[in-house]
């Protein structure tokens, strides 16, 4: 069948996913194969693809594609996050659009409006991963907040709060204004800013003296319930024991002594607002001062902000400092560079807030956690990431698990009155009822009584679950499935998520199932712009990726990005690379072509033919055992590479052009029938990378059932190979070369024949070297007087006499300037090795390094000096 001049991926694409999904390749039940499973990164509902997700998704693709060409039940589930901050924000966004505020709608008909907008948006990103070629098994999707998946998560509270890990406790929190939810400590991103240094003048009570105070943000003064200084800073120790006076606010409040303030920051002396700052409310615990809270929920003052209500916290920043100069309150102001805690969903700036929120314990859960990856139970790679992770679980936190949203799962804590405790925690209203009827001992208690707690989860505290939710592991502990595919083989994801994810995950798999949840981790790296900017919507840098898959092709842009992406480096992103990969596709369709074109006739095989063959099976069984060592240390990114040089160098470059027929001839039938298994192999090897384009060529070769698809086909197994026979070629390549540069930069035709002298008495792969350098005679161990280009390959020396149509006068000329330059070499090298020093300190490998420079340049002087006699 003759195949079309060009490639062309929009025509084969969508015609091979379908075809793969229609025969159901990428679906998988759990048989008596060994399983390999991925739990694929879930993507936020609302979230498009961006090349971060199409970075990581294609790895993931290439590992379960081989593994599913090497034997293995490959189960790769896909799903999405219900992304609690993000989709409330964007579902919040909408009705205001329309007029709506969240705080005029019930939960139930806020809920409501979250799933009409999901189900409108939520399937985006998983048909775009489609069109990456990705083979999960879509007939597995799950989504977070599902029914069965929220089951889960309640049922994991449930657990965890009746063994004591889970309590309810007031404590300081990181606020987003515009999500109105707390944050993780993990969730807030810092962020320098300029801003001011307000030095605030607290008088001292009865006195006209006052204390210099300096703070970023005068706005919270209307929450200080003390002033803190060292007891050892003698500046102030006529001070102790006495009050100040709070500018504006003029309430009286305590100079308090600790030595947490440090004597050498601003003036020495803190305000201390316990319920605005971390560091302020763990002071404010130890000395029991009082907390005003004086900033509502949105960032703007409320009633203690005084005359303030109700005004924006940054507006409030800019006016006090006004009213405070116009009162002599305010000593001096000066620029300030500060780090400013933002939320990593909205961008808000933090306001610290103590409120009554969910924790868990973490220390008890975390050190398991730490032993399984510190012990390589659970490998990392690269392996720099267990420092990373070994130092945040040291220093781990209490996670505070409730959110301030209703998109999500809603705590099953249930309140029967106002007491602190007065709750009880359960799967379900009826349950709690009959726990709260036992607790309370009253029997006369209805589910009208108990009102269940508004805060809905972390969405981190369902996805810590994913590799065990997926299959169901929490509601049915003994299912096939869960037996079968956990734990999961490999997971792939960014270093940013290792403690929000990867980090909860091993703690989560090793409390409810007793077993690690997967056994790799590869960090990918970050997706940056040339100028090392992290590839974001705000800054525009992003190209999007379904644009570069209509240009480029699917397979184009999967090479193209995992071109430049070693493990965890961070993958600088370069357009040029997606022309790489779509020549890359071009260079393998014209290859299959030429083969294609070539007609085949019953004859023996010549020499060339049979020494291109054996050289290529050696070569291919190398490269495949160089594969393997490359994937089993997930350096992928080296595995393509040894790819791509198989095919572009030598297959492409080399073995066709051994063995193809000189013009007008046919080929060998047995050369041609080899050459098939050959490229078959190859896209075998392809497929992972390049899925549709190596399905479209297996599929030209010969007419297949689905049975014997590409995408099932097994991958050949690396055999024995000898280095000496591929050592042996690489020579011939050389010799080759050598003379093709002699025609090249003396202007000799590749049609003209050349007759070469050599100091060697046979070469290996002759009848090759015969053909592609186009050599009529080879005298060995013979030299010539004749004026003659002389090169070496090692200690072969090659010799080709001038022809007759060369100007000799400047051949001389030329020659004489490159003695010249190789003398002068020569003595740089003399002059280093002749130094003691340098022969005593270096490395032995680099003396070695300098001693075969000397050789070489010596040997080509010398061949180069009897070049000039003969010229």
């Amino acid at each position: 069948m003759q195949i079309s001049e060009k490639y062309n991926p929009q025509d084969t694409e969508q015609k091979w996913y379908n075809y793969w999904l229609e025969n159901k390749f990428f679906h998988s039940e759990p048989n008596d194969k060994p399983p390999y499973t991925v739990v694929i990164p879930p993507p936020n509902v609302t979230g498009i693809l961006h090349m971060g997700h199409m970075l990581n998704n294609t790895i993931q693709d290439v590992l379960v594609r081989r593994a599913r060409m090497q034997g293995f039940n490959a189960c790769w589930v896909p799903g999405t996050d219900h992304a609690s901050i993000a989709t409330e924000a964007k579902v919040v966004a909408k009705l205001k659009s329309e007029g709506i505020n969240k705080s005029d709608l019930t939960r139930e008909e806020f809920l409501k409006h979250a799933w009409e907008w999901t189900d409108k948006y939520g399937g985006t990103i998983l048909e775009q991963l489609k069109k990456l070629g990705c083979s999960c098994d879509w007939d597995r999707t799950r989504f977070t907040l599902e029914d069965k998946m929220s089951q889960q998560v309640i049922k994991s509270f449930v657990d965890l709060y009746n063994k004591g890990l889970i309590y309810r406790g007031y404590r300081m929190v990181n606020w987003d204004p515009e999500a109105k939810t707390n944050i993780s400590d993990e969730e807030v991103i810092f962020k320098e800013q300029n801003g001011k240094l307000y030095y605030l003048k607290y008088k001292i009570e009865g006195t006209e003296e006052f204390l210099s105070v300096a703070t970023t943000r005068p706005e919270t003064i209307f929450g200080d319930t003390a002033v803190c200084i060292n007891p050892n800073d003698e500046r102030y120790a006529h001070l102790k024991g006495k009050n100040v006076i709070v500018p504006i606010v003029n309430r009286i409040i305590p100079i308090i002594e600790d030595e947490y303030v440090d004597i050498e920051f601003g003036t020495g002396a803190l305000k201390i607002t316990p319920a605005h700052d971390v560091n302020d409310y763990e002071i404010g615990q130890k000395h029991n001062l009082q907390m005003i809270d004086s900033l509502d929920d949105d960032g703007n003052l409320n009633d203690h902000g005084l005359h303030y209500a109700g005004k924006n916290r940054f507006d409030v920043r800019k006016q006090i400092a006004k009213e405070l100069e116009e009162n002599d309150l305010l000593l001096k102001a000066e620029d300030y560079m500060n780090k400013v805690g933002t939320s990593e969903r909205t961008g808000a700036v933090i306001e610290p807030k103590v409120s009554v929120q969910w924790f868990l314990k973490m220390s008890e859960i975390a050190k398991p956690a730490l032993d399984v990856v510190m012990d390589d139970e659970v490998k990392f790679y690269p392996e720099k990431f267990k420092n990373t992770y070994k130092h945040w679980m040291d220093n781990i936190r209490d996670w505070n698990i409730s959110r301030q949203l209703w998109w999500g799962q809603q705590i099953p804590a249930f309140y029967y009155g106002d007491g602190e405790n007065d709750f009880v925690v359960a799967e379900t209203k009826e349950e709690a009822l009959e726990l709260a009827k036992q607790k309370t001992n009253n029997q006369q208690l209805t589910a009208d009584n108990l009102k269940q707690d508004e805060d809905a989860l972390d969405t981190w505290f369902s996805s810590w679950l994913w590799p065990m939710s997926v299959f169901d592991g929490l509601l049915d502990p003994d299912n096939k499935d869960i037996n079968y595919y956990y734990p999961t083989s490999d997971l792939v994801t960014g270093p940013d998520i290792i403690f929000f994810w990867v980090a909860r995950m091993i703690m989560a798999g090793l409390e409810f199932k007793g077993e690690v949840p997967f056994k790799n981790v590869y960090f990918t790296g970050i997706v940056r712009d040339k100028q090392r900017r992290k590839m974001s919507k705000q800054l525009g840098n992003s190209p999007d990726p379904i644009d570069l898959i209509s240009q480029y092709g699917a397979d184009g842009v999967r090479v193209g990005s995992l071109l430049s992406s070693a493990a965890g480096n961070d993958l600088l992103f370069d357009e040029d690379l997606m022309v790489q990969g779509r020549n890359f596709m071009t260079k393998i369709w014209n290859a299959f072509r030429l083969i294609q074109n070539w007609n085949k006739e019953e004859k023996s095989l010549i020499d060339s033919d049979k020494e291109a063959i054996e050289w290529f099976g050696h070569q291919l069984n190398k490269t495949i055992v160089e594969i393997d060592q490359q994937f089993e240390k997930f350096r992928i990114s080296d595995a393509l590479h040894l790819l791509y040089k198989l095919i572009w160098d030598d297959f492409c470059g080399w073995y066709l052009e051994a063995i193809k027929p000189n013009y007008g001839e046919g080929i060998s039938k047995e050369v041609y029938d080899q050459t098939i298994i050959f490229f078959e192999e190859l896209m075998k090897l392809l497929h992972p990378f390049m899925p549709f384009l190596s399905e479209e060529l297996w599929q030209l070769i010969a007419k297949r059932t689905p049975e014997n698809a590409l995408v099932i086909a097994q991958q050949k197994k690396g055999e024995e190979f000898s280095e000496d026979k591929i050592r042996n070629f690489e020579t011939a390549k050389e010799l080759i070369s050598g003379v093709r540069n002699y025609r090249q930069t003396k202007g000799i035709s590749p049609r003209e024949a050349v007759e070469v002298y050599t100091n060697v008495n046979q070469f290996e792969n002759e009848a090759v070297i015969r053909k592609l350098a186009n050599v009529s005679d080879i005298h060995f161990a013979e030299k010539t007087d004749k004026p003659s280009f002389t090169f070496l390959v090692g200690s072969t020396e090659i010799s080709i006499p001038l022809s007759e149509n060369l100007d000799l006068e400047e051949e001389k000329k030329k020659t004489e300037e490159e003695v010249k330059y190789l003398k002068g070499f020569l003595i740089s090298v003399d002059k280093k090795l002749s130094n003691e020093k340098f022969v005593a300190n270096a490395k032995p490998e680099v003396v070695e390094i300098e001693r075969k420079k000397q050789k070489d340049a010596q040997d080509k002087i010398a061949i180069l000096e009897e070049k000039l006699k003969s010229l």
